[in-house]
């Protein structure tokens, strides 16, 4: 996976420049500045590293550090420390530019020089700005020799954030405009929760764990379960999210990248990176396509009417700012899907994602088969719960395993128990941010937890046909506050399960 340690010592990346545009963003005052500042604080960082935030809002680079101060005073995991700022903040640069001038490209590329001085840093670009634009950037980089062919004197890679396209035709459009000035290798598709602690852990807890390995297929599994619960709506992403759908906005990335990590083979090496992003793809290759008649069957789609949130009246979907009065967007989809391979086929696979739901939780969990009752007979034991093994993605970030034993007492009873471990308690620190793991790798050249464009493309084709016969779907209604539509428990019925309880 890319450990950052190597006998104990932290292995730093090489010198880098993170280039940022967008730099006057949302996502760059919470998320990237903060991250980089804990890296900083932490010792991760190499000694010659520097951020250039670029935007076309004229700033001063005192202006940018102050009104970054802000965001990691907010944001940052570890709080902020003025002489830790004090030495981080000297790093921060800012450099005003306009996507569409050739020459401010021709003057980004001069400031990065002074900066650079007489190291040769390498350049890490990231792109938090509309996909639309990143043909056009890449392409006004390359224009200035700001992308260099890999194995150059300097690496230069680019991150950019999705949405990956709209459908398997947008993400082919989007890929090939940046195949004009980069390569495949140097993008870096980033996908925020593949950088979660317990999602990274499921490669270590599957392979690392002679118990667990042995009984992960379809002889032991009965059923798997992946549930993504939001108590928020769209806040102020209306305009977008209208368009999109909690399908295209969920699924088809956080979903079925955990969903991939979940059920892989066993790769050649947990350091090799394209031998885990392989495997990935073979795993979504697998998923059975739902035929337009079969979509009905298997999906379950629905919107948020109004309700309560934290005892606190809240709008309906349609009432939302920057949503249409009579949208049919779905806020909530529930799947039943099967992975036709050796390894899974004839286990279920069941997902939910929605807004405005009960409470913020996402979870993966791993219904195991029942043990037979016939040993209980005449005990008074009319049932065995199946063994549970659950994994919390957020917000709590921990492992659970339910199991069945003996309370105390004279008569033999049986009753589930848990077992679990969450990262605070066990380690006794607080897990990094996604983003923090995630930069780090990319400084690193560690491909491992981002997305590959054959991955993009498979996901799409899965979903094609969902979208296709989405007309045809019935939209269902769920009040906000609750666990969404009565209509997705009976999804489950003919498999004779339930949703776990979240």
């Amino acid at each position: 996976m890319g450990n950052p340690f190597v006998e104990g010592r932290v292995l730093s990346p090489p010198s880098t420049i993170l280039v940022i545009f967008g730099a006057s963003g949302d996502l760059t005052g919470r998320k990237l500045v903060p991250g980089c500042y804990n890296l900083f604080k932490d010792g991760y960082l190499p000694e010659s590293f520097s951020i250039v935030g670029v935007s076309r809002t004229p700033l001063s680079d005192e202006a940018f550090r102050e009104k970054l101060k802000d965001g990691v005073t907010k944001y940052s995991r570890s709080g902020i420390d003025e002489e830790w700022w004090k030495q981080f903040s000297s790093r921060i640069f800012y450099q005003p530019l306009d996507a569409t001038k050739e020459a401010d490209f021709i003057a980004l590329r001069e400031r990065l020089q002074r900066i650079g001085g007489d190291t040769i840093p390498n350049y890490l670009y990231y792109l938090a700005v509309s996909p639309s634009l990143f043909g056009e950037i890449a392409g006004k980089l390359k224009g200035a020799d700001l992308i260099e062919t890999p194995g150059g004197v300097r690496e230069t890679r680019l991150i950019v954030e999705k949405p990956f396209g709209y459908d398997l035709e947008t993400a082919q459009n989007l890929a090939s405009s940046l195949y004009q000035s980069a390569k495949e290798e140097q993008l870096y598709r980033i996908d925020h929760y593949l950088g979660k602690e317990t999602v990274q852990n499921i490669l270590v807890f599957r392979f690392a764990n002679g118990l667990f390995e042995p009984i992960w297929n379809r002889k032991y599994v009965d059923h798997i379960q992946i549930s993504v619960a939001e108590d928020i709506g769209v806040e102020n992403r209306g305009d977008y999210f209208d368009k999109a759908g909690i399908v295209r906005d969920f699924v088809q990335n956080h979903v079925f990248q955990m969903l991939s990590l979940l059920c892989i083979e066993p790769p050649n090496s947990l350091s090799d990176a394209e031998g885990i992003r392989n495997e990935k793809v073979k795993v979504l290759k697998s998923i059975k396509r739902l035929t337009p008649g079969l979509v009905q069957k298997h999906i379950v789609r629905a919107q948020y009417g109004k309700g309560l949130i934290k005892g606190l009246d809240v709008p309906a979907y349609r009432d939302e700012k920057g949503v249409a009065k009579d949208s049919t967007t779905e806020t909530y989809i529930a799947m039943s899907l099967e992975i036709d391979n050796w390894r899974w086929s004839g286990v279920p696979i069941f997902l939910r994602v929605g807004k405005r739901l009960s409470k913020r939780i996402s979870e993966i969990s791993v219904h195991f088969k029942q043990a037979p009752l016939s040993l209980f007979r005449g005990r008074q034991v009319e049932s065995l719960e199946q063994n549970v093994l659950r994994i919390q993605v957020q917000p709590k970030e921990g492992i659970s395993l339910r199991v069945n034993s003996k309370p105390p007492g004279p008569r033999m009873r049986v009753e589930p128990v848990e077992m679990d471990f969450s990262y605070h308690s066990s380690f006794g620190i607080a897990s990094p941010e996604a983003y923090e793991r995630l930069l780090l790798d990319a400084m690193r050249g560690e491909a491992t937890l981002f997305t590959r464009q054959d991955e993009i493309e498979e996901a799409w084709k899965i979903l094609e046909p969902v979208f296709d016969s989405f007309e045809e779907l019935p939209l269902y209604f769920y009040e906000a506050g609750s666990w969404g539509p009565k209509e997705a428990a009976e999804l489950l019925k003919p498999y004779g399960v339930r949703w776990a309880r979240l």
